[in-house]
């Protein structure tokens, strides 16, 4: 051999292993913790350099001076049923497969810095506190949020491939376990699927041992169902107190064994041979849409079929944290130059997601 193949074959090899070594961050995103919002957020939680998915696409230090159709906010919240956020793409028409690290806020909220969800895309929504975890589940016209109005979706959550997340660097926070609207805490375990025109996010309690299992990033393709079984909705607003699911992919066998599903590598389909339990619920109470998200009343999508006259559904008040013991959100800090902004739910989705043929089982 020779020595310039030599030197060449030497060359391919370091290469190889610097691409190897430079795809993981120094800090994984869910040990990146300590945050306290609104008063101790940087610019952008992921710093890492010279990584294979590049820097991180937009921030996480936002208030209301990044708030609009152009924000790249990258600080999520779920609080109350209307008080959440979403995560989706920036540009109009995305797949999530493709966009999955540069995913950026939609909130019902103004004030925090994010987008706006455009009046009238939420078409059903249950809010459902737990002792461990909270989540919403839901039908959106998700067009009007950027998502490709056939895209089955996927998963995003705080972990991925290379451990810095999808969006990579995005936070989440509630103020669901601290008793007041204004103080938030950190969620380090969450997990949010869209696609398909539904959406389920759910925050686990970072103060409970079993945050990561309730919260699981490991069954990408099998959606809503497995996740986070719910009894949810399509023209229905509620809000629910429930017991605790079974943790994802957890399951009890005809023989009344524990077992627990193994998701199959990409390229073949899931199908888990068993149906989720959907966890009692109790205390609930329906809202009108109106009456929820009042804030985003006037918000006109900028992509999908109403983006050109902008929608025609109402809202009319927000709720309060009075009344009928109903909740508010409240708004963040810095400073940025930059004027920016299932009926029950159907079981199963099967299609492909990221050119692999997969099956996506959004609802129960």
């Amino acid at each position: 051999m020779s020595t310039t193949i030599r030197f060449l074959s030497s060359l391919a090899i370091i290469t190889l292993a610097t691409a190897q070594q430079s795809s993981l961050p120094a800090t994984p995103l869910a040990s990146k913790t300590g945050f306290s919002y609104p008063s101790n957020i940087p610019d952008k939680v992921d710093t890492d350099t010279g990584l294979i998915r590049g820097t991180q696409f937009g921030y996480n230090n936002c208030n209301s001076s990044t708030e609009g159709t152009s924000s790249l906010c990258q600080t999520s919240f779920l609080n109350a049923l209307d008080d959440f956020c979403l995560w989706a793409p920036s540009k109009p028409d995305s797949i999530i497969a493709d966009t999955e690290g540069e995913e950026v806020a939609w909130c019902t909220k103004p004030g925090r810095g994010t987008r706006l969800i455009p009046n009238g895309a939420l078409q059903g929504v249950q809010f459902m506190k737990t002792s461990d975890y909270i989540q919403v589940v839901g039908f959106i016209d998700q067009s009007q949020i950027n998502i490709k109005s056939d895209d089955p979706g996927g998963e995003l959550d705080p972990h991925g491939a290379d451990l810095r997340g999808n969006p990579m660097g995005g936070l989440a926070f509630s103020t669901a376990w601290t008793g007041k609207n204004d103080s938030y805490t950190q969620v380090i375990e969450w997990h949010n699927f869209m696609g398909g025109n539904t959406f389920c996010f759910k925050v686990c309690n970072p103060s409970k041992s079993h945050a990561a299992d309730y919260c699981q990033h490991i069954f990408d393709r099998i959606g809503c169902a497995y996740n986070a079984p719910n009894s949810a909705k399509n023209g229905t607003f509620e809000r629910c107190e429930g017991e605790v699911q079974d943790f994802p992919g957890v399951y009890t066998d005809a023989s009344g064994a524990t077992q627990t599903f193994s998701q199959p590598p990409e390229g073949v389909a899931p199908s888990p041979p068993y149906t989720p339990r959907v966890p009692a619920s109790s205390n609930c109470v329906q809202f009108k849409s109106a009456e929820l998200f009042s804030s985003i009343a006037t918000v006109i999508p900028t992509s999908g079929p109403f983006a050109s006259g902008g929608a025609s559904f109402s809202a009319a008040a927000s709720l309060s944290s009075s009344a009928a013991a109903k909740a508010t959100g409240e708004s963040g800090n810095g400073a940025r130059v930059q004027a920016d902004v299932m009926g029950a739910l159907a079981l199963g989705l099967a299609s492909t997601l990221a050119g692999v043929v997969g099956s996506i089982l959004f609802f129960a």
